[in-house]
């Protein structure tokens, strides 16, 4: 699976890097392809009672994407270092929630432990956030909380720096103008060469019965909306460009509106989901 590089400097608190944008991450990040929540869901066929477990949850999309479908689903612990992103996700999951109890945990995904026991996950979700996370450690938490027949699906498609189109490459250029060459990474660091893929840290999890599935899809963007994403990034927050962040918008907008066709930006992508079992972990 193609993945985000990581980032050289060690790790900065998402707290520290989303903590003021929670309100346009919920607005502007791209949600999840309708085909990747019914895959998402199939895998709790035959669990009577599915319990999720969502892994640096953000403002709750994959949750808040599986209620409609997964009408079963009993239980949902969301898990993120950002006090503020989980509360405008318990907003976000009050309407659809049902009978759906949540629990919230503001830490690292690693010391993540069930609230109250018989709540042993049994679909353990890593989105967009994924990259930031310590592998590992991670991967052996899962291990330890979840029921022997859990799925532990990892997923996302990239972003905006990574998209090869020639609006995003300009973009990008635009982007490097203010901040340098190399691509930001939280609030000092930058982003390295890609380390260990997915596959290489489950083979060496438990979760070592891997099946990748991938969706294509097509984004429409507008122009407005893509600045409202970039304020939601590691690489192009607006306290990176130490006072000149409306310039920077203001040249972006012009830039976009200039690629822009009949005022839409495409972009076109793959979504790709891991879905990892224990061996003869069926449920």
């Amino acid at each position: 699976m193609t993945r985000p590089d990581r980032p050289a400097s060690a790790a900065v608190s998402d707290d520290a890097l989303f903590g003021p944008e929670a309100a346009d991450y919920a607005r502007y990040r791209p949600g999840l392809p309708d085909a990747a929540v019914h895959l998402l869901a199939a895998t709790q066929h035959g669990v009577p009672a599915p319990v999720l477990l969502d892994l640096g949850t953000g403002t709750g999309q994959v949750p808040r994407a599986l209620l409609p479908v997964l009408h079963r689903l009993a239980h949902s612990d969301l898990v993120n270092v950002n006090a503020s992103m989980l509360k405008s996700a318990r907003a976000a999951l009050e309407p659809v929630r049902g009978a759906c109890t949540v629990d919230v945990f503001t830490g690292a995904a690693h010391d993540f432990a069930p609230a109250a026991p018989g709540r042993a996950p049994t679909l353990i979700t890593r989105s967009w956030s994924f990259h930031w996370m310590a592998h590992p450690k991670v991967l052996s938490m899962a291990d330890r909380v979840s029921a022997p027949h859990a799925v532990v699906a990892i997923m996302g498609d990239g972003s905006l720096w990574t998209h090869q189109a020639d609006w995003t490459a300009a973009l990008r250029a635009l982007i490097q103008s203010y901040l340098g060459e190399d691509r930001r990474a939280g609030t000092r660091g930058t982003h390295a060469g890609p380390a260990r893929s997915y596959e290489d840290n489950l083979t060496d999890s438990a979760f070592t019965e891997v099946a990748e599935h991938s969706f294509p899809l097509t984004r429409a963007w507008a122009p407005k909306d893509v600045l409202g994403y970039l304020r939601t990034t590691n690489f192009a927050r607006p306290a990176l460009f130490a006072g000149h962040h409306p310039e920077f918008e203001t040249a972006a907008l012009r830039l976009l509106q200039d690629h822009a066709d009949g005022g839409v930006l495409k972009e076109d992508a793959v979504f790709t989901v891991l879905l990892a079992r224990r061996p003869g972990g069926d449920a």
